[in-house]
């Protein structure tokens, strides 16, 4: 199976799983799914990632495998890392339906909800401007 694309071939932008299906009995399920930090990683990137989790992590059982220097294999999994980070750092836009379903609109609701939280997490709004974000009222 391919892995996903993560950029569009038109305008580069992100792109976001809209159907999911079963292969064995064809059931669907629609929606927007986003892709993980790791479904964006390169595939050498995803290969190595795995490598480095079947061996729990261990740098010189990996040198082994591969049959390179230590430096190597740390400067692979830096790579990694700097992948990753700059995936978080720039999440995907997200998509907006012009007329979302009712389960949609929780959906939507449940996303929004997160969005504002992991703001607040990162200290770019106050707790009061979350809770009125979030609907709340504040004490102001």
């Amino acid at each position: 199976m391919r892995k996903l694309i993560e950029r569009c071939p038109a305008c580069g932008d992100h792109m976001a799983v809209r159907r999911m299906e079963c292969l064995a009995c064809d059931t669907a399920v629609d929606g927007q799914f986003q892709p993980s930090s790791f479904d964006r990683l390169s595939p050498e990137s995803l290969a190595f990632v795995e490598l480095f989790v079947l061996h729990k992590g261990n740098l010189k059982e990996m040198e082994r495998e591969l049959t390179v220097p230590y430096s190597t294999v740390r400067h692979r999994l830096d790579d990694v890392v700097r992948e990753l980070e700059a995936s978080a750092d720039h999440p995907p836009t997200p998509i907006h339906d012009p007329a979302p379903s009712p389960s949609g609109v929780a959906a939507a609701k449940d996303g929004a909800r997160q969005n504002v939280l992991e703001r607040l997490e990162k200290g770019e709004i106050t707790p009061d401007e979350a809770v009125k974000l979030l609907g709340g009222t504040s004490d102001e």
